[in-house]
Formats: C-alpha cells, sequence, structure tokens
C-alpha cells in the first residue's frame, strides 16, 4: 500500500519508498552482460584444419570442427553426412581448400546462403587446375596467409591475433621450407614416379621431375595397358625410387618395383595425421628425408 504523510494541510507520497521501488524495478530491467556467442568455424578435411588450429591459437571464443575425420584423406569421393549438415547448420565459417577439392561446395553454399565460406585456393595460380596446394610449402604459406586475412574480417575483434598466429606460422613454414630445399638440391632435375597427382605442387618447388602419374584418382588401379605402360616407362629412364603413400593401397606400385628392380618408398601428401598443430611441419620434414634417402642411391 502507498504510504503518505501530513504536511501543511495537504498529503504527499513518501518518496523514498518510491524510489526504493524505482530502483528495484531499474535493477530488473537492466539487461545481463551476455556470454560472447563463440565463433563456430568448421574445416572440410585435414589439411585445412591444421591451418586453421594454428591461425586459430589461444584466439578466444573460437569453436573448431571439422568435416571428415583426421584419417579420410582427399575428398574426391566424399559425400556428406547427415552430421556434417547439422555442424554447417551450426557453423559461422566454413574453411575449404576449394579448385575442385570438395565437390560438395557448391551444395553447401546453396544449401547454407548465410555461411561465410573461405576457400583457400582461390585466387592462387593452378597447374592444369589441380588442387592440392598446400603439398607445396609456398602454397601451403599462401593458403595461410589468406585464412589469417578472411579471419580477421570476419572477426575484427580477433584481428591481430590471427595475423600475429599466421605470422609465427608462417615462420616456422620457411624454415621448413628452406631446409627441404637444401637437403634436396644435389637432386634438383631428378626423375620420380608417383602414384597419385598430389605431388605435382611438390615437385616443381623442389625442382623434381614427375616421368609418369600411375593412378590418377586415389585407390583407383591402373589398367593393364598404363601398367604395362609405366613398367617401360621405369626401365628405360633408370628411375629406381618409386613414391605411393601411405592413405592408398601400393599393389600396382608393388608390381612395377617387382618388374624393374625399383624401391618403393612413402611419400605423404598430408592429408591425415594427428590433431597437432605441428604435424605438417612433422609430415614435410619426414617426406624430404625419404626424398634425400631414396633419390641418393
Amino acid at each position: 500500500m502507498m504510504k503518505y504523510i501530513k504536511n501543511r494541510g495537504g498529503y504527499k507520497m513518501c518518496f523514498r519508498f518510491v524510489l526504493a521501488l524505482l530502483a528495484g524495478i531499474g535493477l530488473m530491467a537492466t539487461p545481463v552482460a551476455a556470454a560472447a556467442r563463440p565463433l563456430k568455424i568448421v574445416t572440410s578435411f585435414y589439411p585445412m584444419r591444421i591451418m586453421a588450429l594454428n591461425v586459430t591459437r589461444a584466439v578466444p571464443d573460437v569453436v573448431l570442427g571439422s568435416l571428415a575425420s583426421s584419417g579420410a584423406g582427399c575428398l574426391h569421393d566424399y559425400a556428406l553426412t547427415s552430421g556434417d549438415m547439422k555442424q554447417l547448420a551450426d557453423a559461422d565459417v566454413f574453411i575449404a581448400n576449394g579448385a575442385g577439392m570438395e565437390p560438395f561446395l557448391e551444395r553447401v553454399a546453396a544449401r547454407y546462403p548465410g555461411l561465410k565460406i573461405i576457400t583457400l585456393a582461390e585466387g592462387l595460380p593452378l597447374v592444369d587446375g589441380n588442387p592440392h596446394v598446400w603439398v607445396s610449402v609456398d602454397g601451403a604459406i599462401a593458403e595461410v596467409g589468406k585464412l589469417a586475412a578472411e579471419l580477421a574480417k570476419v572477426d575484427p575483434p580477433h584481428a591481430a591475433l590471427y595475423r600475429q598466429n599466421a605470422s609465427a606460422y608462417t615462420g616456422k613454414l620457411e624454415v621448413l621450407r628452406d631446409g627441404m630445399k637444401a637437403a634436396l638440391a644435389p637432386y634438383r632435375g631428378k626423375g620420380i614416379i608417383t602414384f597419385h597427382e598430389a605431388f605435382v605442387y611438390f615437385a616443381r618447388e623442389f625442382g623434381l621431375n614427375i616421368v609418369a602419374v600411375v593412378e590418377r584418382e586415389p585407390g583407383s588401379e591402373p589398367g593393364a595397358k598404363e601398367l604395362a605402360a609405366t613398367i617401360e616407362t621405369v626401365k628405360a629412364s633408370g628411375i629406381k625410387a618409386l613414391f605411393s603413400e601411405p592413405q592408398y593401397p601400393d599393389a600396382a606400385a608393388r608390381t612395377i618395383a617387382r618388374e624393374t628392380g625399383a624401391e618403393v618408398y612413402l611419400l605423404d601428401p598430408a592429408v591425415t595425421g594427428p590433431d597437432d598443430p605441428g604435424a605438417y611441419l612433422a609430415i614435410m620434414t619426414k617426406n624430404s628425408e625419404v626424398l634425400a634417402h631414396a633419390l641418393s642411391k
């Protein structure tokens, strides 16, 4: 009930009570500071995730997910799952390689028009449309730079941190590249045979000559004619090292090795591996060691 007090023949409201009431209403009306909504980022597959782990390191309120598992390999035949679609529906940013690596990219763009899609290979010079840009260290550096620039636009409050992280990671990549160039310099111009078209940029970067690619699509066994032609190429060239990949069967490589006396080694295109920011550095260092050993024979 309102309280009144007598004052010179009239009444007035007790303002102390009213002010207390208004203060209570004011407190109820003041909005509680809302917790910052996380920036939800989804990557398409392993090499994109490793880049994102480095560029988003220690950036607050970032949630990083991925469509393909770290053991899925390249996405040539990847089909989106219902879980993938849910991730994308909840995401703010989707990081893809582009250049044809993700065959479902147009479908994602059409279904989620509000989703920011960053395609890291877009605008980079491609060799015959080959999307495996990151297998070259220089290509990885270019993609990391683009990723940081795009995330800075999406999340301006943390722009400096994205750029700082990218700069730190780029420094490591440059040291890796320079070390690999020094280690592989004695073998410039040497011919190699690979079993997937993933190493075009890698070979160009380190001065190697890809004489033949046996399985142009991963997991697709070459026909008898192609296999016979490759065997003749190996014999004629004197190449003694064949490079298969740890993600795919090596039956064709073993057949060629048996017929030619060449040896089979593993080169890793960095499409699978541990969920570790330093994984790409470790994989490429191992590739350099394998190549130097194989080509020195």
